[in-house]
């Protein structure tokens, strides 16, 4: 971090966390809302001249952030870091007139930050700072820019010292006519030009087959420049590093035409198939070349980017010159089975590159291609950690960020192959989705679906054996349990919610299908409750211990005040047309289970007693007799659902605890149907919806292709869940 003497300017790293998460809940555009500031605006009345007042920052923050309760002091200490407006270490021009804050400075560094294209953030500050219009940035104006620029680099954990004289340099080669201003031409290329600030300005895709994909990072061992092959020195992040190849330089050193990452296809059909090695520069670390069997010093070999090969520079063209894709060759699609064709060949324009290449896929014979689909924002930062460790692992082209269209171009890229595998990684929900888009995409075969869990919760993943969540283990390991997995059908059922009246006013029903659990009563009351809180205060539910601790608060809160009790006169179940007989019992709640967990972990099911031969029912359509009910094992493949009763939110603690085997089994069937009098809480998948009077159906829709671990050993005595 920068230092600063005056601690009244300054921002801490909690504070700067902080602001990020409440930025990433929020879904406005900072050019959107400075609209409201200018004339006829909505806050209009809080803008002097260029600056707002302490009031009127505060309603930029709350407008920006889609935060109502935004806390005081925080706000506060905002503002007076923007009062310092630094450039170089000491304050230029005219600061803000009556205490306020220049709005411009304040744009340009929330711009920096948010999500969005670079040529966009350029274009966007470039306009802010052109206060008369004319198209023209003079010095001062630009050294404004470049200090926003630095102040949300150096909280985004850059090492400033080093970025300063790229971005000055950059400035100065900009204005090639020498006038002392800069026209939004010459704005534009020079800074899509400029790798690290194109790297700041948050650049996440390439424009064209060999380019690096840059993010800034930390090195924790001596870490050398593959082009000037000097240490990588300094505090913080201290230099660029290629995410597709590890390919690392200084970042004044990026701009100085280091050498290409790997290609991701061949550009002629006559490539097709031909297994070639693609070597890049790389810190070999004393690792034996695997030619002359000698160590290779320092920067002194390269590295094969599919088989992980290492030779000397003077034996990369002596040893075997086909690559057998190493370790990763069932899942990796190397670039020789991904090939250019012309528009003719393919009308859909579906995988067009940015560079305007169009691409297909030519199958290998005995690959079974992993088709990865990513979540970045499941998991907290666990999804972009994973999508980059996987554009490094495979071939990028084979890697998607679900952020970027969701899974149907990644299902058309593949949709030619019928020997391959797909990877999602994500929670249930980002499964469902992806199971969605299968059934509507038009593909020759169903591929099987391998989960890594991100997040909390994760049902479905623990049910195939794939656990409750991912815990930063080495990938290639996952890749290993993937190709000895076991492929294993899984029920989908069509859920239809009828509205006895129509005109009612209700929350929409969120999915259509269920893939793990529809329930009504106690639990869906707790789901409601911590979906709404999340929905009203998201900066509130920013880690998993704090989301386990709402939720234990709305647990408690249920207990006590048992809103679901008697949910047996506020309902009808009909399983095939047969009456279940709920009289009996005391339940706050009912579950329809399709798999044998429910809420992170939790068997309501149990486990069954072994069948004793005298009683059989496996041609029947509902079994609710209670004896029979005790043998009945669940099945996600034997088109069944499993009915459970709840006794409240107490009784679901004692069964995830382990304190209680299960809950009350009352039904085994193949169709259902509710119907409801009063308004209840009920959930789909873990997503609550509060539901007026209805009659509900649910009926088998089709089977999934699923793919399950192979069983583990147990690691230890308290490796239980």
């Amino acid at each position: 971090m920068a230092s600063s003497d005056d601690t009244e300017g300054s921002l801490t790293p909690v504070d700067f966390i902080q602001l990020q998460h409440y930025m990433e809940y929020s879904s406005l555009r900072v050019k959107d809302v400075i609209k409201e500031f200018h004339a006829g605006g909505r806050l209009a009345q809080h803008s002097f001249g260029e600056c707002v007042d302490a009031v009127g920052f505060c309603l930029f923050l709350k407008t920006y952030l889609e935060v109502d309760d935004f806390p005081a002091d925080f706000c506060q200490r905002l503002f007076r870091y923007f009062q310092h407006v630094e450039q170089d270490g000491a304050t230029k021009g005219p600061g803000p007139k009556g205490g306020g804050v220049f709005l411009r400075d304040v744009s340009c560094y929330f711009s920096v930050l948010e999500d969005g294209q670079p040529r966009e953030k350029l274009e966007f500050t470039f306009k802010l700072y052109d206060k008369d219009g004319n198209g023209l940035l003079d010095s001062s104006e630009v050294d404004r820019i470049i200090t926003q620029m630095m102040r949300a680099g150096d909280y985004l954990g850059w090492d400033v010292t080093e970025l300063r004289p790229v971005l000055k340099d950059m400035m100065t080669a900009i204005d090639v006519d020498d006038s002392g201003t800069v026209t939004l031409e010459e704005w534009l290329k020079g800074g899509m030009n400029n790798v690290p600030l194109l790297v700041l300005l948050g650049l996440k895709m390439t424009e064209r087959d060999g380019q690096h994909i840059w993010r800034m990072k930390h090195f924790n061992k001596p870490t050398y420049c593959s082009v000037c092959q000097s240490m990588l020195l300094g505090l913080g992040k201290q230099g660029l590093c290629c995410t597709c190849c590890k390919y690392t330089v200084h970042s004044q050193c990026a701009n100085k035409n280091p050498e290409p990452c790997a290609r991701t296809f061949v550009k002629s059909k006559n490539e097709i198939g031909i297994a070639a090695h693609d070597w890049v520069r790389a810190d070999c670390n004393s690792t034996k070349c695997q030619v002359c069997h000698k160590k290779i010093k320092t920067l002194a070999g390269r590295r094969c980017v599919w088989c992980q090969e290492m030779r000397h520079d003077e034996c990369v063209f002596s040893g075997i010159a086909t690559c057998d894709c190493g370790p990763q060759k069932d899942h990796i699609l190397p670039p020789w089975a991904i090939y250019a064709v012309s528009k003719e060949e393919d009308t859909s324009l579906l995988n067009v590159t940015p560079d305007g290449h169009i691409l297909q896929i030519v199958p290998i014979p005995d690959t079974h291609p992993l088709l990865v689909f990513v979540n970045p924002k499941s998991g907290g930062k666990q999804g972009e950690r994973v999508l980059r460790k996987f554009q490094y692992l495979l071939n990028p082209r084979q890697v998607y960020n679900l952020s970027n269209g969701g899974p149907a171009p990644g299902l058309h890229f593949f949709h030619n192959l019928r020997e391959y595998r797909i990877l999602v990684c994500g929670g249930d929900g980002t499964v469902g989705w992806l199971l969605d888009a299968i059934d509507k995409a038009d593909l020759q075969v169903h591929p099987p679906v391998a989960v890594l869990p991100l997040g909390t919760g994760n049902d479905l993943a623990r049910c195939l054996r794939w656990g409750g969540g991912y815990e930063g283990s080495d990938l290639r390991e996952i890749l290993k349990v993937i190709e000895g997995s076991e492929l294993v059908p899984m029920d989908r059922w069509s859920i239809q919610v009828i509205p006895d009246d129509p005109q009612e006013a209700g929350d929409p029903v969120p999915y259509e299908i269920i893939n793990n659990y529809f329930s009504i009563g106690v639990d869906a009351s707790i789901a409601h409750r911590f979906h709404s809180m999340r929905e009203k205060h998201p900066q509130r539910f920013n880690s998993r211990m704090k989301n386990k601790l709402w939720y234990f608060e709305f647990a408690t809160s249920e207990t006590i005040s048992a809103s679901c009790k008697k949910i047996k006169e506020c309902l009808t179940i009909e399983c095939c047309g047969r009456h279940i007989d709920l009289s009996s019992r005391s339940l706050e709640g009912i579950a329809v289970l399709n798999i044998p967990s429910m809420h992170g972990g939790s068997n309501l099911w149990g486990e069954s007693k072994k069948s004793d031969g005298a009683l059989e029912a496996e041609h029947t359509e509902v079994i609710a007799d209670p004896e029979l009910l005790k043998t009945r094992s669940q099945d996600m493949s034997d088109k069944r659902l499993e009915v459970v009763g709840l006794e409240g939110a107490m009784e679901m603690g004692q069964i995830y605890t382990g304190l209680k085997s299960a809950g009350h089994r009352l039904a085994q069937t193949s169709n259902i149907t509710i119907r409801t009098v009063k308004a209840l809480p009920m959930q789909i998948d873990g997503e609550p919806w509060m539901q007026p009077p209805c009659t509900i159906h649910i009926t088998h829709k089709n089977q999934a292709n699923m793919l399950m671990a192979a069983p583990t050993k147990p690691s230890g005595f308290f490796h239980l869940k």
